[in-house]
């Protein structure tokens, strides 16, 4: 028996290329060192002695993958949607988030996240987590024991936030953010750190170029925000002028794509300019329309996305997380 192949046995959805499913009734699937074997009317006689698991006439489907999920904004889902982006971040987001600051508080609310998103259809998740170190690993510990398969990271954000959600320097922020990844980094099998500058607004120049050496140091994925909304394309512009547009800032620092695999969140208003040059560096796009709506952000141009050849994933958040 061999003990790196599974197979289970159901009425199995599944597509082989975009845009198009298959379904097979009472079909058998082969999993083989965690990647589909095939998918069989009859299960081949070299499986024989491969125990089956029959789920009868359940459906059997791949595991969804959420690109972008923010794990402390789970505590109020469904409600707080009467602001645009900026105001909602201070209104209700960042005062949330510093209640992270106590373990206690992180450790109740994040068993809540996790339960739920262990119960559900998500098997695979990018998440976003706090500023605060052990709230972090707190979460990675409670994802690990769910056997979910996910990537987390600590928020970096060391300016225009309140003083109890900014952190102290670009130094400091930094600092902590080696700590954590050298802790953690080889101590799940499931669950692996990746970057998180929250966004551009939020990290200083000084920051981002330390992130990139922490990047570089470490061989780390990276994810943040992208182009969500009007007022916070025009703040970039304030703070970076230098900048040909919102992802150009993340580029300047190499931390958008290329030798950096990066995830961007929304991408609802990026210009040609942007979606070049994220084809071009190979940039992941989370796309979250129940968010877009829900802060009045608007609509991203996801089949343009799609012929252009961008790589573009549901990302939920919990505005549009269903249980």
């Amino acid at each position: 028996m061999n003990p790196s192949i599974f197979i289970v046995r159901g009425d199995v959805c599944y597509s082989e290329v975009c845009g198009e499913l298959k379904t097979l009734e009472r079909g058998y699937l082969v999993c083989e060192n965690g990647l589909v074997e095939g998918v069989y009317e009859s299960l081949p006689e070299r499986f024989a002695e491969i125990p089956v698991r029959d789920f009868g006439r359940q459906m059997v489907i791949p595991g969804l993958v959420d690109l972008h999920v923010h794990a402390p904004q789970y505590s109020f889902r469904g409600t707080h949607m009467d602001l645009e982006l900026l105001d909602w971040l201070n209104r209700y987001t960042f005062p949330e988030e510093s209640k992270y600051a106590d373990e206690d508080y992180a450790r109740e609310r994040y068993t809540v996240f996790v339960n739920d998103l262990r119960r559900g259809a998500t098997t695979r998740a990018c998440i976003f987590g706090t500023l605060h170190v052990p709230a972090t690993e707190i979460l990675m510990d409670l994802l690990e024991q769910s056997r979910l398969r996910t990537m987390v990271g600590k928020v970096n954000m060391d300016r225009n936030a309140p003083d109890y959600l900014c952190e102290e320097s670009a130094e400091v922020s930094a600092q902590d953010t080696v700590e954590w990844v050298k802790d953690c980094r080889k101590r799940y099998r499931n669950t692996k750190p990746i970057l998180t500058p929250r966004f551009t607004p939020s990290c200083t120049d000084e920051l981002m170029e330390n992130l990139k050496k922490v990047q570089l140091r470490y061989g780390l994925p990276l994810q943040s925000h992208l182009s969500e909304n009007l007022s916070e394309i025009e703040w970039v512009k304030e703070l970076c002028p230098e900048a040909e547009f919102y992802g150009d800032a993340y580029d300047r620092f190499g931390l958008f794509g290329a030798d950096c695999p990066t995830i961007m969140a929304h991408c609802v208003y990026s210009d040609e300019r942007e979606i070049r040059r994220m084809k071009e560096n190979g940039v992941f796009v989370a796309h979250c329309p129940e968010s877009n709506m829900n802060v009045c952000s608007g609509i991203a141009p996801v089949r343009r996305f799609l012929d252009e050849g961008l790589h573009v994933e549901w990302g939920a958040t919990w505005r549009a997380v269903r249980f």
